[in-house]
């Protein structure tokens, strides 16, 4: 039993799982990390592959979860409008504004900017506001509470100079940097920091021409956070004056307003729909003087919470309650996020592609949906569903205060739109030629939804939607709807984003994708690759992803074969020998025939079999379906892999057998059991290798000498161990070659039992091309008369594509730093990039580290030359 189970234990080699873990390795370190189409020159950042286990998955990807802000947008923020006392400022016009004309059929005038030089972060153009113009508007203490409040209210840290000119802002976030930088614009300098006191500069407060260095007292800084959503600091005006201002979502700021000035919230909360319409990142300003008495006894509170050893965070949160209320609204701001370059058209290749993506935000509800349609993730012709808590009779129970009574009448809200929604899906779907479906939800709404009575309702209906956005969510709810999705609809997920609140949502994927953007690591350091924008993903998926995962399904299915066609031979033989365990083959043969005969070809395939180009796979994203539906590795396709193993390793053993029963050596005896086994292993070698070749969809020189090189790998082993005398238990096959190719009957059977084995294939792939294509055959067809001038590694562009900069900085990404030798300074650079680019005849400017490099090394002597 034993014997068996050893003479059949090839059929599933340990070489199989060191050639796919081969293959995969270099796929990622060789062809992701190098691929010019996903090297961002600007920021001198290539794609990183951080593991090579998921690099078939990126081929079978059916859902996208995405983050906005600084995933699809650039996260370089500009300050664009303003509500101030009711009133509207800012000319500009979006470009989400300008997609929602066009869509419409509309035009917008943009006008143009009255500033002539404006800085990063600031965009604002109104002459109301600028060079204290605000003093002659209506509403002057409104406009200055709120210049104070964007001056104070932060914790940003400056840098450099106290100029307005030369002065840089360390920020958290570049929503605080921008908003400061405004502040500097409006005549509200902030440039100096200490650990109790900010610095403004203030001018055009009291007279004009007039400048004030103005320090304010920070006796109180409460943090933002995810959960509160908002921003304070107490201050200490130099005459004694002890304000809260606080910065933060519209939606908890409402929640804390002292009753009266209905008028100006109905008005700034137009104004902040009229901003989220417009695609802009909303934060409301507001403020509340504080007497000395009332802070004081607020104050031992929180310096109790403070040096709490348990929940902490907590009673902070807590106390913070106690002195945020009763606010006064000042307004607005109104912050742009441009979308990054290529972002619309990737995601229409994507859906092409078959890949349904969601977009997972904590914007407005307004704000998510127009960033959908200028992504192009919603068009007109997309039947929309729309889920939100922003209703007249949700309000209604909000404003009685009983959250009780708010939390049942949401779920059953929730509920019936829940119903609703699903029994308009299935009309649709029954229709012939139903549109697209698309559901956007808010965060609240996702609360209950997410439940465990309503998630079921929630997942059928929105796995039946192209598109899905989520808005107001918070990093748990991405997380969470990930993995309903990733559990319950079994499908392939993939999640991406920028910054530490998509940490938990990239985790929640099979394959995580990190944005090395503007907001730190922690997305790249919890993901799977990396890349530099969002536009990336359509070479990751559609080129590297597609191909990686046709060729680990040829490869395995290939190892599958070839081991079950060498194992049957054996099983055939095992029913002369009565299941006695006599071995058909010798030893070494078994043992070397996946390590050396077979081995190098397959990983070869692994790595550079392309069934249709990088150009070509972009052009038609349908072929990206062949992955999601997982056809190449189907029951079928394993089926008729084993028929012909079967077949093929019956030609071997009765064809090999028959002919050698009337054959004969030179010695006039006839071929015994060595001879036969020898004569068929050369026939499984040769017909295995050139089955491969029959398989590949691009040929190169790499396959001719792996199937080359395994073919005569095979005869120069069985020279040298047919002409070793070995002791008298191993000598079965000695000096067996050397007989066998004396006789005609060697040549003509190693002629024509491969043509026997390999004709039923023949026919096979002829009849299944002709008849039965698979779509990127079709593509091939289309193509074929098409020079494919690709480069293995660098896909389809080549450096003579590339400007003088791009080339420069790729030539830099290549060098060999790990060459290097340190000096041992603390700076010390690995790459020494300057030293390496000249030896390497691109021009770098020099870098200190390496200035300090060279004075630090002994000059040698010249030597006179003759």
């Amino acid at each position: 039993m034993f014997t068996l189970i050893t003479l059949y234990s090839p059929i599933i080699p340990i070489s199989l799982y060191v050639s796919v873990e081969m293959i995969k390795f270099i796929q990622s370190t060789q062809f992701i990390n190098n691929d010019l189409c996903m090297y961002h020159a600007e920021s001198s950042t290539p794609a990183l592959a951080r593991t090579s286990n998921l690099n078939e998955e990126l081929g079978q990807v059916e859902y996208i979860f995405s983050d906005k802000t600084g995933t699809l947008t650039r996260n370089l923020m500009e300050f664009f409008k303003c509500s101030i006392g009711g009133e509207v400022y800012g000319t500009g016009v979006s470009e989400i504004e300008m997609g929602t004309a066009q869509r419409s059929g509309g035009k917008i005038e943009v006008q143009k900017a009255t500033n002539a030089a404006l800085e990063k972060g600031f965009n604002f153009d109104d002459a109301r506001l600028m060079r204290g113009a605000w003093r002659n508007e209506p509403n002057p203490d409104f406009c200055k509470e709120f210049f104070r409040c964007l001056a104070i209210c932060h914790t940003v840290l400056p840098e450099g100079d106290d100029s307005p000119e030369k002065i840089r802002y360390q920020a958290a976030s570049p929503d605080e940097a921008a908003l400061v930088t405004a502040a500097k614009n409006f005549g509200f300098f902030f440039y100096k920091r200490s650990p109790t006191t900010i610095y403004v500069r203030e001018s055009h407060v009291e007279k004009m021409g007039k400048v004030q260095d103005v320090p304010y007292e920070i006796l109180n800084v409460l943090e933002f956070n995810s959960t509160r959503k908002r921003q304070s600091v107490v201050c200490c005006y130099p005459d004694g004056r002890l304000v809260l201002y606080c910065k933060g979502a519209d939606s908890v700021i409402y929640e804390r307003l002292a009753d009266g000035n209905n008028d100006l919230k109905r008005t700034t909360r137009e104004h902040l729909e009229q901003f989220g319409a417009a695609g802009l990142r909303t934060l409301c300003l507001a403020y509340r003087d504080l007497s000395s008495d009332s802070y004081e006894n607020w104050n031992e509170k929180y310096i109790q919470a403070k040096s709490s050893l348990r929940d902490r965070e907590k009673k902070l949160d807590e106390v913070a309650e106690l002195i945020e209320k009763d606010l006064v609204l000042i307004g607005c701001t109104a912050i742009e996020d441009k979308l990054q370059e290529g972002v619309p058209a990737c995601i229409e290749t994507l859906s092409r592609a078959g890949i349904k993506i969601w977009v997972l935000t904590g914007d407005k509800l307004e704000t998510a949906i127009n960033i959908a349609y200028a992504c192009k993730l919603i068009s007109n012709n997309m039947k929309q569903f729309i889920i939100s808590s922003e209703t007249d009779a949700i309000r209604e129970v909000e404003d009685r205060g009983d959250q009780v009574e708010l939390a049942r009448f949401m779920k059953e809200t929730v509920k019936n739109e829940l119903k609703r929604c699903h029994e308009e899906v299935q009309q649709y779907l029954c229709s012939a030629s139903g549109p697209k479906l698309a559901l956007v939800i808010d965060g609240k709404c996702l609360m209950y939804a997410l439940d465990p009575s309503l998630r079921v309702m929630l997942l059928n209906m929105s796995l039946y939607c192209s598109s899905v956005v989520c808005c107001r969510v918070s990093p748990l709810q991405k997380a969470q709807v990930t993995s309903l999705v990733r559990k319950g609809a079994q499908r392939i997920t993939l999640s991406i984003g920028d910054g530490a609140n998509d940490v938990s949502m990239i985790q929640a994927a099979h394959v995580g994708v990190g944005i090395s953007g503007q907001e730190g690591m922690q997305a790249v350091m919890a993901s799977d690759f990396a890349i530099a924008q969002f536009r990336f993903l359509t070479d990751l998926l559609l080129v590297h992803g597609r191909w990686s995962y046709a060729r680990i399904c040829k490869v395995v299915t290939y190892f599958f074969y070839k081991n079950l066609t060498f194992t049957l031979t054996q099983f055939w033989f095992t029913f002369s020998t009565g299941f006695s365990g006599q071995r058909f083959y010798d030893d070494w043969f078994q043992s070397l025939f996946n390590v050396i005969f077979t081995a190098l070809p397959v990983i070869i395939i692994g790595l550079f079999d392309k069934d249709v180009n990088a150009a070509l796979s972009k052009k038609y994203p349908e072929l990206y379906k062949e992955g999601i539906r997982n056809t190449f590795f189907k029951w079928r396709v394993v089926a008729a892999w084993a028929f012909f193993a079967i077949y093929q390793s019956l030609i071997f053993y009765y064809f090999v057998i028959a002919s050698s029963t009337s054959g004969m050596n030179s010695s006039g005896k006839m071929f015994g059991l060595w001879d036969v086994s020898t004569m068929a292993f050369t026939c499984v070698v040769v017909t295995v290798n050139f089955r491969l070749l029959m398989m590949c969809n691009t040929i190169t020189r790499w396959h001719h000498i792996s199937v080359g090189g395994s073919i005569l790998a095979w005869f120069i082993f069985v020279f040298i161990y047919s002409g070793v005398v070995l002791p008298k238990e191993q000598e079965n096959i000695y000096f067996v070659i050397y007989v066998l190719m004396s006789t005609l009957y060697f040549y003509v059977t190693l002629l024509l039992v491969p043509v026997a084995a390999l004709f039923c294939d023949f026919v096979y792939l002829g009849f299944q091309r002709w008849f039965f294509p698979y779509d990127y055959q079709i593509v091939q067809e289309i193509h074929r008369h098409e020079p494919d001038n690709s480069r293995i590694g660098l896909l389809e562009i080549g450096n003579d594509n590339l400007s003088p900069d791009e080339a420069r900085s790729y030539a830099i990404m290549q060098l060999p730093g790990q060459k290097s030798k340190h000096t041992g300074f603390a700076f010390d650079s690995p790459g020494y990039e300057s030293f390496f680019a000249s030896q390497a005849g691109v021009y770098v400017p020099q870098k200190a580290w390496d200035v300090a490099r060279r004075a630090s090394m002994r000059t040698r002597p010249k030597t006179p030359k003759n």
